[in-house]
This record gives structure tokens, C-alpha cells and sequence, in this order.
């Protein structure tokens, strides 16, 4: 595959960082012209939900910018945020793989961003007679899925305030800049995504800040390396693991 051909069909790789950008390149490596020329791009607003569980699973969509999560709905009808996403993933790849025909979760936007979209056939057709794009495809899957399955274990141990710091402590690893990480102290994001009320993540937010575990600035949380090695270190206590 031609890295110019590819920057040709895809202008927002010239204006993403430069790791992701190598992401796309490798992902497409060994895909052919014709599959490139189904591309799409599209720009989604934040909060757009672009990928709905139980809906036929007719699109392939890779992010370039921006951020997004994953929903579940089905638990009492309650809304579990369990994880989001800023790695280059073939969402709807996986339903390819295992031969499913609807979408097993629900997608939405964190930010606003460029997606590129690719319809579900020619992506098939492209596994089916690529074998080095099956196996990459099916690592990556893989990866996911072992993650989740090991944050959900993780969890399943943690309570209140533990859980909390654990989703504190990952998005640190993911997001942190110059050894300081600063996130939208978003009391329902919180609670979306650890499955506690919002009071409970209250009374987290508080009792990190007296601790000093944490630092608040207006509406922003701010995390930098000595209070995230505090927290990995009260987390692996309670899990008697490395994390």
C-alpha cells in the first residue's frame, strides 16, 4: 500500500499525532486500491451516538480524531459507560470476525470527531483474502477483549471510592501530559462509567481531595506522577496484584 495514497483519501492524517497517524498506515498497510476507494469521512458533533447495539451491522468505522465510548444499555435499562477508546479500531470489525449480524454495544462521541467509515462487504471481503489483515484484525480484538475482561474482574473486587481511584488511575495512564493528567470533573461521566451513584462519587472526589490523592482546579480534576503512584500503590494492595 502507498502511505501517499493513503494521506491522499485520508487529509486528517496529516493533522493527527504523529502515533496514531502510524496506527492507520500499519492498519491499511496491505489494503488494496479498491477498498480504499469506498472510503468515507464524516464529521460527528459530541455526544453523537453513530453506532447503536442491536441495529444491523452494516459500517466499519476507525476514528481519527476525537475520542469514544462504549454503552450498555441492557442492565435495568441503565446506562454503563465501560470504556473509551483512543486507539485505531476497526468498530464493527468484530461482529465481522464472529459473523454477527447486529452490533453488540452502543457507540457514542466524547469530542467531536473525523470518523472514517467503510462499509461492511468490502471490509469482509478484504479479511476473507488477506491474511495478514485477519491476523492483525484478530489481534486487536483480542487485546480489547482481554482488557475489558481484566478491568471487569478488577472491578468486580472494588468498591465505592477503590473503584473510583481504579478508573482514576487508568485514564491517568491514557491521558496524562507531561506527568499531569486534567480531566472534567464530570460527576455523571464518573458515575456512567463506574456504575456508582453520584453521590458516591461525591463523597470519592472529596475524600481524594482531603487526602490529597487529587487536586481540583474549578471544575477540573488534576493528577500528576507522585498521586498516581499513590493510587496504583492502593489499588494493588486491595487486588494483591501488579498493575
Amino acid at each position: 500500500m502507498e502511505n501517499k495514497y493513503l494521506a491522499k483519501i485520508l487529509p486528517f492524517l496529516n493533522d493527527i499525532e504523529e502515533e496514531r497517524r502510524k496506527q492507520f498506515e500499519e492498519y491499511f498497510r496491505t489494503a488494496p486500491m479498491w477498498l480504499m476507494d469506498t472510503f468515507v469521512v464524516e464529521e460527528l458533533e459530541k455526544g453523537t451516538i453513530f453506532v447503536q447495539e442491536g441495529e444491523p451491522a452494516d459500517t466499519i468505522f476507525l476514528i481519527g480524531k476525537g475520542l469514544i465510548k462504549a454503552t450498555d444499555y441492557r442492565i435495568y435499562g441503565i446506562n454503563y459507560d465501560f470504556t473509551v477508546f483512543d486507539k485505531v479500531y476497526a468498530f464493527g470489525g468484530m461482529e465481522v470476525i464472529i459473523n454477527l449480524d447486529k452490533y453488540q454495544t452502543t457507540l457514542q462521541t466524547v469530542t467531536k470527531c473525523t470518523v472514517l467509515k467503510i462499509p461492511k462487504e468490502g471490509f469482509k471481503k478484504w479479511l476473507d483474502s488477506d491474511i495478514v489483515a485477519l491476523q492483525q484484525e484478530s489481534r486487536l480484538m483480542g487485546e480489547y477483549l482481554l482488557e475489558q475482561a481484566r478491568d471487569s474482574r478488577m472491578l468486580l473486587f472494588l468498591q465505592g471510592a477503590d473503584r473510583v481511584a481504579f478508573l482514576l488511575m487508568k485514564r491517568y495512564r491514557k491521558y496524562a501530559e507531561n506527568g499531569v493528567m486534567k480531566m472534567k470533573g464530570d460527576r455523571q461521566e464518573l458515575s456512567d462509567f463506574t456504575g456508582l451513584c453520584v453521590k458516591t462519587i461525591t463523597r470519592s472526589i472529596k475524600k481524594f481531595k482531603e487526602s490529597g490523592l487529587i487536586t481540583t482546579q474549578g471544575s477540573y480534576i488534576l493528577i500528576n506522577y507522585e498521586q498516581y503512584c499513590r493510587m496504583e500503590k492502593m489499588i494493588s494492595e486491595i487486588l494483591a496484584e501488579d498493575l
